[in-house]
């Protein structure tokens, strides 16, 4: 015997089990039914405070729904695909516990305004949750930082060598875009934060409402303005998705960067064991699967990012089936990225770094060449002379084998008779670090003023 449909009032053939099977959204919306319970209960109370509810109706449902939530918590429910979504189960037990009382819940509102309700009651916490694991790795990239601060590797170009750095000055660089990342979410967090019930299936409502109660109940900070827009909108879900295809982006960059400073024609880094795999067929292999996964899971985040878009470019207002399909990429985006989130925050604090290894680099490559330029435009070459003769300068190098250090100085006066012998002192990793002292520049005493200011500002 099929369950009565709550909206099967009009029809006279029950619904096809392969349209229920295709319809349904129970198997991943679930996962809502704290805040939809949650608001069920703002939504009763507000009934009763205004008189739609009796008082000792208003304490049954309330009572009644803290009872749902207790019986999922612990896995005792039986959810049913009949009743095709979480507000419907949760709707039809409650009846089933406190009979006709539980049927004038719904009273005022409609699953359009309550599903929008869920969803940023959901986020709320969601974001609160990504902003505390960014939070968290920032930290430990600050700790790494300071914990490596004499370590001096290549920085690169187009993956060509071209001044040599601070590995804490690299690691920093990821805080500054983990911070924005932060800031984002904490902005989304702003719209998010608006709450939608009372706007109905799309007119509102006729009944009283207390709108502003029910906000202040679920500790909203306004309330939505238009109720057309109120059931339609999903612009803070493709927000916050944008936000996790940003942050992905940064943490796939950075892996990337680690899965190329761990192989062994770069050898700066080695990677925890914990954090890799080996081969099936090769002893030999110690492979950064966790990173190359990093680096795949952001195409995810972007497709569910794009998933969402597509789905809503083209939809009339208001409210529309089509818009289910905003929870799953919603879902899997979280899922995918606070995992991402507290692997990498274990996996960045057990990296050894190779100091000699990343030192010798940041001998190579003529990184010195910007320096000698430098030092020319200071002895009064303009900087486009003095380019031109340090790159003449290169040139020899590279057909002569020699390093500039190996170049007496009457030979490097023949470039320019603005050398002198002061030259050899700034051609060093060391020295090209120390001359940017710059705000914002890699050198040791910038990146400690740099930490100390990250330190004081999270006390």
């Amino acid at each position: 015997m099929k369950k009565k449909k709550p909206w099967g009032g009009r029809f006279s053939k029950p619904t096809e089990k392969t349209v229920e099977e295709f319809t349904e959204s129970i198997s991943f919306d679930r996962r809502l039914y704290k805040y939809d319970i949650e608001g069920s209960i703002a939504h009763a109370r507000m009934l009763g405070k205004i008189g739609i509810l009796k008082k000792n109706e208003a304490v049954a449902i309330v009572k009644g729904l803290e009872g749902i939530r207790k019986e999922m918590d612990d896995g005792r429910f039986s959810f049913s695909v009949e009743l095709e979504d979480i507000h419907m189960n949760i709707e039809k037990r409650l009846i089933d516990k406190i009979g006709p009382a539980g049927a004038k819940l719904h009273t005022a509102r409609s699953r359009n305004d309550q599903v929008a309700l869920d969803i940023r009651l959901y986020l709320r916490d969601v974001i609160k949750e990504i902003i505390g694991c960014t939070s968290e790795f920032k930290s430990v990239l600050v700790d790494k930082a300071r914990a490596d601060i004499a370590v001096i590797i290549p920085g690169y170009t187009h993956l060509q060598p071209a001044q040599p750095v601070l590995f804490s000055h690299y690691l920093l660089a990821y805080w500054e875009m983990l911070e924005r990342d932060r800031e984002r979410f904490t902005d989304c967090l702003k719209r998010v934060n608006t709450m939608p019930l009372g706007s109905g299936a799309i007119a509102g409502t006729s009944f009283p409402v207390d709108r502003e109660y029910v906000a202040l109940l679920l500790g909203f900070d306004r309330i939505t303005k238009n109720s057309m827009d109120a059931v339609s909108d999903r612009d803070f879900i493709i927000e916050f998705l944008s936000a996790c295809a940003i942050l992905g982006m940064h943490l796939s960059r950075l892996s990337e960067d680690l899965i190329i400073w761990s192989s062994q024609e770069f050898g700066f880094i080695e990677l925890p064991d914990a954090f890799c795999t080996g081969s099936s067929m090769m002893p030999q292999k110690k492979n950064p699967d966790v990173l190359e996964l990093v680096r795949g899971k952001t195409g995810r985040l972007y497709g569910n990012l794009l998933s969402l878009l597509t789905t809503m470019k083209g939809l009339p207002l208001t409210y529309n089936r089509d818009m289910q399909e905003d929870k799953e990429p919603l879902f899997d985006s979280v899922d995918t990225l606070t995992s991402i989130l507290r692997l990498l925050t274990e996996l960045i604090s057990g990296i050894i770094v190779k100091k000699e290894a990343a030192s010798t680099a940041a001998s190579q490559g003529y990184m010195w060449a910007t320096d000698v330029a430098d030092y020319l435009v200071e002895k009064g070459v303009p900087f486009r002379t003095a380019h031109e003769i340090t790159g003449k300068l290169v040139g020899y190098c590279i057909q002569s084998g020699k390093g500039i250090k190996d170049i007496e100085i009457s030979w490097l006066k023949r470039f320019s008779d603005r050398f002198e012998k002061d030259i050899y002192d700034i051609i060093t990793p060391e020295a090209g670090v120390n001359m940017r002292r710059v705000a914002g520049g890699t050198a040791t005493e910038m990146v400690l003023k740099r930490i100390r200011e990250i330190e004081e500002d999270d006390l």
